[in-house]
């Protein structure tokens, strides 16, 4: 029952797309931004998208590890009549590795849901699913690389934990699961001991109940107990945080998930990103140009003024721009709209000296609140297959947590906190590949390692686990580092404790506010995942983001074109 992760590690653009005049979106679509190093310069109006984050590009060679990394930094501009009629949306650059016939996401795998998900209808219309088979069709909360074959939960001694046993504790889990969504979704007060955390309550219920069955022998409840952890550190996964016992859980149950089968795309996640590239101008589009400071609200100083004057790429009709983008190569770059869609990593790092007037004290606390950790994947390749044919998955349960309060470990023993590894289905596409799954603080020191050490404490982990001792290293490992990238500086986002669907609002609000400011609106814009309220942590979120911030500018345009002069 491993999780998807969602959207981990995705990185945001802006696109236009075609609006009909009832408001659905037509099949016309240009991404400004693609995934490859853009050359020629490009004189920007009136429209800037910044995105300080990295995309892995496609390779393929004979080396272990055959991928790239480039630095991903978007500017464009469009002129304002050229905005009306069009939808401007937010897709992901997602990090892969092609190789033969397979891809391999180091960031998001899956469509979650079907019934209204505009990624799905991209991928459907654009026969990106012709290839999916049924068996990676899952359903349920949990997206699987294949929904057919049985999970194997393993100890740390070796056994394999007995079918019925897993299905039982898998029934109450999903019980108590149920119960942690009641508290947003039907307004149950919280009580004290839960500490508002979904953790916390969780293993609480969970090993109350576990306790007090009657039928169950001591042995079964042992590992019944120590299935706690190892659903938790899964859960864990799938929210992209370090621990439950840090997931708001008055908060929870305000995530959506889209009705429908989750969905792999079998040619890669990038296809979306190269379907909505087809008409882009790659005049409009400046790759490696790093942004060093967003100056809004006709702040620009003295020295800026200075700088610009001897910027023969600034015209005089500009210098009085709302907004100017200070990038590093000290190039400023005026517009009247500026589209941040970095991570709430990178804003948690740099919003004090990204923006100039410094954020709204609101938004500020709102960053601060909301939560961002490390999700991520460890791929291993074999000659051969070691586990059974029906296997699906190997769960690792650590059977001397049974009563363990903490997931958090000695950096020494960071490889405890992976939560099990999925068969990548099917074989004759992907070959005999595992992906693993790790998060919070151990993943970062995960990505510290080197690749042969990860490869060699995973193996040593399959070989206890599985009571196997001629499990041999695997021929590659190809791993995610989403925590340690300055560009990325997590995944996605999570309510944290503390934190609301309300600073979600907040962080999405534009600057200006416009109830406190006669200058001119929507200078400095937000989107991204982790501005949606109800999809935060997913594709969806992030195009459906995008959307919203563009339907902002056309609106405001389309009012000011309609005004009498």
């Amino acid at each position: 029952m491993v999780r998807s992760g969602k959207g981990e590690g995705l990185s945001f653009s802006l696109s236009i797309r075609g609006v009909s005049c009832d408001g659905s979106l037509s099949q016309h679509a240009i991404l400004l931004a693609i995934p490859k190093p853009v050359s020629q310069r490009t004189s920007l109006k009136n429209v800037g998208i910044v995105s300080t984050r990295e995309n892995s590009l496609k390779g393929c060679s004979n080396t272990c590890y055959p991928w790239a990394i480039l630095p991903l930094h978007i500017l464009f501009r469009v002129e304002p009549e050229k905005l009306l009629g069009k939808q401007a949306s937010l897709t992901s650059l997602l990090g892969f590795l092609s190789c033969r016939h397979a891809t391999f996401e180091l960031g998001a795998t899956w469509i979650h849901g079907s019934h209204g998900n505009p990624v799905y209808h991209l991928a459907e219309d654009n026969g990106l699913l012709e290839e999916t088979t049924d068996s990676e069709r899952s359903v349920g909360r949990i997206s699987l690389y294949s929904k057919n074959g049985v999970a194997y939960h393993l100890t740390n001694n070796g056994q394999r934990i007995p079918k019925d046993v897993v299905e039982e504790f898998s029934d109450l889990y999903n019980e108590v699961y149920n119960l942690t969504q009641e508290f947003f979704q039907r307004g149950k007060p919280v009580n004290a001991e839960s500490q508002n955390s979904v953790g916390v309550f969780t293993r609480d219920v969970v090993r109350k109940r576990v306790k007090a069955d009657p039928d169950d022998t001591e042995a079964v409840k042992r590992l019944k107990l120590a299935m706690i952890q190892q659903y938790l550190k899964v859960e864990s996964c799938e929210s992209s945080s370090h621990s439950m016992d840090e997931v708001s859980l008055s908060e929870f149950g305000e995530w959506t998930e889209i009705p429908g089968a989750h969905h792999v795309i079998p040619c890669g996640f990038i296809k979306i990103v190269e379907i909505l590239a087809r008409s882009i101008p790659k005049s409009v589009i400046q790759l490696r140009k790093p942004v060093k400071c967003i100056h809004w609200n006709q702040s620009v100083s003295k020295e800026i003024e200075r700088v610009a004057d001897h910027n023969s790429d600034l015209p005089e009709e500009n210098k009085g721009s709302n907004v100017f983008v200070e990038c590093e190569d000290c190039e400023f770059i005026p517009a009247d709209h500026v589209i941040v869609t970095v991570s709430l990593g990178v804003l948690k790092k740099r919003h004090e000296s990204l923006f100039h007037p410094r954020l709204p004290e609101e938004k500020v606390m709102a960053i601060e609140k909301l939560g961002i950790n490390t999700t991520d994947k460890i791929f291993l390749e074999f000659e051969e297959p070691f586990w059974s044919s029906e296997c699906n998955s190997i769960q690792f349960v650590w059977e001397d947590e049974a009563e363990s309060e903490s997931l958090t470990y000695p950096e020494e023993l960071w490889y405890k906190k992976i939560c099990s590894f999925d068969v990548l289905y099917p074989p004759e596409r992907y070959g005999h590949v595992l992906s693993g799954w790790i998060c919070g603080e151990e993943a970062l020191i995960m990505e510290k390692c080197d690749d042969e050490t990860v490869a060699e404490t995973c193996t040593e982990m399959l070989r206890k686990f599985t009571g196997n001792p001629n499990i041999p290293k695997p021929r590659r490992i190809l791993r995610s580092s989403w925590g340690s990238n300055p560009h990325f500086r997590g995944s996605y986002s999570y309510t944290q404790v503390g934190s609301s669907g309300a600073d979600v609002e907040k962080l999405a609000k534009p600057l200006p506010y416009a109830e406190s400011s006669k200058t001119p609106p929507m200078q400095v814009m937000f989107s991204g995942e982790a501005t949606h309220r109800k999809y935060y942590s997913t594709t969806h979120g992030a195009v459906l983001s995008g959307q919203r911030e563009a339907a902002r500018l056309i609106e405001m345009y389309q009012d000011l074109l309609q005004c009498p002069t």
